[in-house]
């Protein structure tokens, strides 16, 4: 087969084979076709979209591009949890050592930040010395020590996906429905879990920009998981501010940390809650959300989700002494962006402030660079709130040699809060779910 008659007829609009796209993955996987090309093809898909065939076999053929894992000697049902991302999105670090807590084996792969969005990764490596390369029988063995484990896609596990992520990130083909659903639902077939749990991120922080594309997005994968024999569901969460307060790698772990003490902001508790809750109903617990959500609130309370966090870090290697604020911050500039009116916060525009983080080296513009853990931004307000000229909008962490730049663009910050006279009413956070019959409990 010839990559260029590929890309042109998916330039012109047809229907890529099963053949043509296993051809593609395969080659691309084995370093036979170049990064441009693929960058091509990408494009491609992008522009043109992709129909129900093409999206399964792109995602058959991944998943086929290397080994499967084999949870089977893990007691109980293996579920995982996977998100679209998001700004401020750090509900892998709370929910899931919050399951585990309650007894569910987690044996996750994360990935690493795309575009404005912040990556499970990323954050873990904020503790010195954390591995996140672990092998297939170590990422076993510790969830059968401790019962949780996030970690790093191996080599092994869909190789084609682990180029494919770094080059969507730098070639703005991040936001292809169907190249989502079968990055996704590639890495969760391949990596031995009995069910599948998505959130699905919708609004100005997030790549899929309203509830209608969410839902397109969350049936598509729900589709692919079901096809593959795996009980998929998902519910489609409000990312039209940031998860919490904190935007960046450091500030986004310490905020979980504070989550998981009982401390944190409510909207990353309740969706913390929420979706350890309804890991447990998808291993089997037959209670209502009513009778399971306060049983999880006593794992925080009695300090059993926080230490089964530490334990996992601690176990990959994470030196968690070396994560008091006042050391990790100590080259570390914080700069206050005051509101310029009073009013009420109407909209926050939300992926800009996670590519302010990208531009402070806290996220990539090319797939290889380095990320600086330790800048970020700490809002000050919400959605809803009302604020009085003067008062701070919004905390910036940046390196000394940073703070003229962003002195210099203070005044682009404050635009990305726009200010209301009339109150706002507060938005849901969790808008549709598909796949459960109780919606609420």
């Amino acid at each position: 087969m010839n990559i260029i008659e590929i890309i042109e007829r998916k330039r012109d609009g047809k229907e890529l084979t099963c053949e043509e796209l296993a051809f593609f993955v395969r080659a691309y996987t084995e370093d036979e076709i170049p990064d441009y090309q693929a960058a091509a093809f990408l494009m491609a898909f992008y522009l043109r979209g992709a129909s129900w065939k093409e999206t399964f076999y792109l995602t058959e053929s991944m998943v086929k591009s290397g080994q499967l894992m084999d949870l089977s000697s893990l007691p109980g049902l293996k579920i995982d949890k996977h998100s679209t991302g998001g700004v401020g999105d750090k509900l892998s670090l709370t929910a899931l050592p919050l399951a585990a807590a309650a007894g569910l084996p987690i044996a996750k792969m994360s990935g690493r930040g795309l575009g404005h969005t912040g990556g499970t990764l990323d954050k873990l490596e904020s503790v010195p010395g954390m591995n996140i390369a672990l092998t297939e029988s170590e990422m076993i063995k510790q969830v059968g020590e401790i019962g949780l484990c996030i970690n790093g896609q191996t080599k092994e596990l869909v190789p084609a996906d682990g180029k494919l992520y770094a080059l969507r990130d730098v070639t703005a083909t991040i936001s292809s429905v169907p190249l989502i659903a079968a990055s996704i639902m590639s890495k969760k077939i391949a990596s031995g879990t009995d069910k599948i749990l998505l959130d699905i991120t919708v609004g100005n922080g997030a790549f899929m920009g309203t509830l209608a594309q969410g839902v397109e997005l969350a049936q598509l994968m729900v589709q692919i998981g079901q096809n593959f024999g795996r009980e998929t569901k998902a519910i489609v969460t409000n990312m039209d501010q940031p998860l919490g307060n904190a935007i960046g790698n450091y500030l986004e772990l310490r905020e979980a940390f504070s989550c998981l003490e009982g401390n944190g902001p409510e909207d990353l508790r309740q969706l913390t809650l929420h979706f350890a809750a309804r890991m447990v109903q998808m291993a089997g617990n037959s209670k209502s959300m009513s009778e399971i959500i306060p049983e999880l609130t006593q794992l925080i309370e009695n300090g059993q989700a926080l230490k089964r966090l530490h334990l996992m870090l601690e176990k990959q290697g994470g030196q968690i002494d070396s994560l008091d604020q006042k050391d990790y911050l100590e080259d570390v500039e914080q700069i206050l962006v005051l509101a310029e009116k009073d009013g009420f916060v109407k909209t926050i525009e939300t992926k800009s402030l996670g590519l302010f983080v990208v531009s402070l080296n806290g996220g990539r513009m090319t797939k290889d660079a380095p990320i600086d853990h330790a800048v970020g931004l700490e809002l000050q307000v919400k959605k809803g709130m009302y604020v009085q000229r003067g008062q701070p909008l919004l905390r910036v962490y940046c390196r000394k040699n940073q703070r003229e730049w962003v002195e210099e663009r203070k005044y682009i910050l404050q635009k990305h809060f726009v200010l209301n006279a009339l109150e706002e009413r507060s938005e849901d956070l969790i808008l549709k779910e598909i796949g459960f019959e109780e919606v609420q409990g």
